[in-house]
C-alpha cells in the first residue's frame, strides 16, 4: 500500500478490477502525458503518475464515491509538487481518494481537498 497526501494506491491482482471499468477502458493520453490521479483544489497541483518507458493506463473511478485504477505492466512513479516521489513496481493498482464525514451535508462525506 502506497500512500502520498489524500490519495491512497493500493496493489490488487487484475481480478479485483470491475469487468465494466476494463470494458470501458481507458481514457487516451498523449506520449508522455502524466496520469493526474487528483488535481488539488486549492493549490493546483497533482498527484499523478508517470509510466517507466510510457506504459500505463489509468482507469478513472466511474463515480466520485468509487475507486479509481491503475495498471503499470513496467511500473512507474508517482509524483507531487509538495511530496516526495513513490516508486510503483510493476501491475495493478486501486486508486482510493480519501473523504471526510461532513454531517451537515445532503451527501454524508465529501472527497478531501489538496
Amino acid at each position: 500500500m502506497y500512500r502520498q497526501g489524500d490519495v491512497l494506491i493500493v496493489p490488487v491482482t487484475q481480478t479485483a478490477v470491475p469487468q465494466a471499468v476494463l470494458a470501458a477502458g481507458p481514457p487516451p493520453r498523449a506520449p508522455r502525458e502524466r496520469m493526474v490521479l487528483a488535481l488539488g483544489e486549492s493549490t493546483g497541483h497533482a498527484h499523478a503518475v508517470v509510466a517507466t518507458h510510457d506504459e500505463g493506463d489509468f482507469y478513472p473511478a466511474p463515480a466520485e464515491a468509487d475507486p479509481a485504477f491503475l495498471f503499470l505492466p513496467r511500473g512507474g512513479k508517482v509524483v507531487h509538487e509538495e511530496h516526495g516521489t513513490i516508486a510503483l513496481p510493476e501491475g495493478w493498482y486501486r486508486v482510493v481518494r480519501q473523504r471526510e464525514y461532513e454531517p451537515r451535508a445532503l451527501r454524508s462525506f465529501r472527497m478531501v481537498a489538496d
